[in-house]
């Protein structure tokens, strides 16, 4: 079975590093990964990987905790 498009690559030197560079800053700003994704028409995992390679310090997921109950 053959794909429909090739499968992308992430771009490799110093426009790899610029990139990921702006993508740092987007994130250190405040924006999830997932809005830089959607923002850059990137795919999650690649502007994940863009970030990782970059030094980020990721931070712990978002959104409300479970509540305990009682049993």
């Amino acid at each position: 079975m053959s794909r429909k498009t090739p499968a992308r690559k992430l771009m490799a030197g110093p426009a790899r590093d610029q990139v990921a560079a702006e993508l740092k800053k987007r994130y250190e700003k405040g924006d999830s990964v997932r809005s830089i994704a959607e923002a850059t028409n990137r795919s999650y995992g690649g502007v994940h990987r863009l970030l990782a390679d970059a030094g980020v310090v990721f931070r712990s997921r978002g959104g409300e905790t479970r509540k305990k109950t009682e049993a």
